[in-house]
């Protein structure tokens, strides 16, 4: 039988002990300095991929919340989400037990799985599945978490061999461990993003702002993040850390913060020392994620001709994260009606921003802003403050 008669890559050889132990030493130490879960995965799929060498690695994890099995890393795929009992995965993880086939399409014994997952697929791809491994692995408390999937063995026998299932159970037995801390670590991340987020809003909501606009400020500021092309680790990191950038706010008096009318010059000196308030809040801490919202909070009302504050710094000397936030700030500002001002509508926003550009903003966040204004309209019509409107207050 033809190796290509199956669409798969060139013939392969298995590794020798040397080689696996640099695989398995190389990614060792590439997944125990990696703490994104979604990076991780792909790490564990292209580590068991390689140790076996397989067409196809996959690594399930189980939601039970959704009961549900879910992978980022199916090569060649988007996210995958499936009932957790469906086809072999579902079959091995409900049942703890690891699965060895030799031919999809010539195996009885798990032909209705083989039905419900990979023929069916298959069909809608045109990928021709022959061997196949499923194992399943656990946490440190001993329970099922997900599931190691290999589809399709390159060397020329083209089956797997119980060598192959030696390894890649051994690479479960790593994934489970290393999943775990993963997921952990991802949750705290998690709340630390919830608690900054709420800190955000409580800022705000002193000045009679809604949530809303925290949240369009943070997306506002990745997309100018992304086109201005930072790294998506720094995109990331500042769309969490700008709804904080007025976190400042909870110290100054109602009686300025909702003024209806034009400040005094010593009600306007009071205002603006929130961005101090902001920084000294902030400037301690040894979260990542805080001490670059100190930053946002310090300097997201600098201007980029230096006739902004607290210090009236100027144009690079400004964080590149204050000026991305000062723009996306000032465009939620002027489009929000507030208790000294209607809204502005989008065209009036658009005269000043490019009369301001190289004044009040850098102007090559300027023209990326003008890029990415279609993307930027999509999330101020989808986290519009008319969304947070209760019919019954109508």
């Amino acid at each position: 039988m033809e190796h290509d008669q199956f669409n798969l890559p060139p013939q392969k050889e298995d590794l020798d002990p040397q080689e696996m132990l640099r695989v398995i030493f190389d990614y060792a130490a590439k997944i125990a300095n990696e703490r994104t879960l979604d990076n991780v995965l792909m790490l564990m799929a292209d580590m068991g991929r390689e140790m076996i060498v397989s067409d196809r690695c996959t690594v399930w994890l189980l939601d039970t919340a959704k009961n549900e099995l879910w992978s980022k890393v199916a090569h060649g795929l988007d996210e995958i989400r499936i009932p957790s009992n469906a086809g072999l995965v579902g079959y091995a993880v409900t049942y703890d037990k690891a699965v060895f086939i030799d031919d999809a399409y010539t195996n009885e014994e798990y032909k209705p799985y083989l039905l419900n997952g990979a023929l069916r697929t298959d069909q809608q791809t045109g990928y021709r599945t022959k061997a196949l491994m499923v194992i399943p692995f656990r946490n440190s408390q001993g329970e099922i978490m997900g599931a190691y999937q290999a589809i399709n063995k390159l060397t020329a026998c083209e089956q797997f061999s119980d060598k192959d299932m030696e390894y890649l159970t051994l690479a479960s037995s790593y994934a489970g461990k290393s999943l775990e801390s993963a997921l952990l670590t991802s949750e705290i991340e998690e709340t630390q993003k919830e608690i900054i987020f709420r800190m955000g809003e409580i800022g705000e909501s002193r000045s009679q702002e809604t949530g809303n606009h925290v949240k369009r400020v943070a997306e506002y500021s990745y997309l100018l993040a992304l086109g201005l092309k930072m790294s998506q680790e720094d995109a990331e990191l500042l769309k969490m850390a700008s709804p904080m950038h007025d976190i400042g706010k909870v110290a100054i008096p109602d009686s300025v913060l909702n003024k209806p009318g034009k400040l005094t010059e010593d009600e306007f000196k009071l205002m603006q020392n929130h961005t101090v308030i902001g920084y000294n809040l902030l400037k301690n801490s040894k979260r990542h994620i805080l001490k670059t919202a100190a930053v946002v909070a310090y300097e997201h009302h600098e201007k980029w001709n230096g006739r902004g504050y607290p210090r009236g710094i100027s144009g690079e000397d400004i964080h590149i994260f204050g000026r991305i936030t000062a723009l996306a700030d000032v465009f939620d500002a002027l489009g929000s009606e507030r208790v000294y001002k209607k809204a502005w509508e989008l065209d009036r926003i658009l005269h000043l921003f490019k009369e301001e550009r190289g004044q009040h903003f850098d102007p090559q966040i300027v023209d990326v802003f003008f890029e990415q204004l279609p993307a930027i309209l999509r999330v101020r019509e989808e986290y519009s403050d008319a969304a947070l409107v209760d019919p019954d207050d109508v």
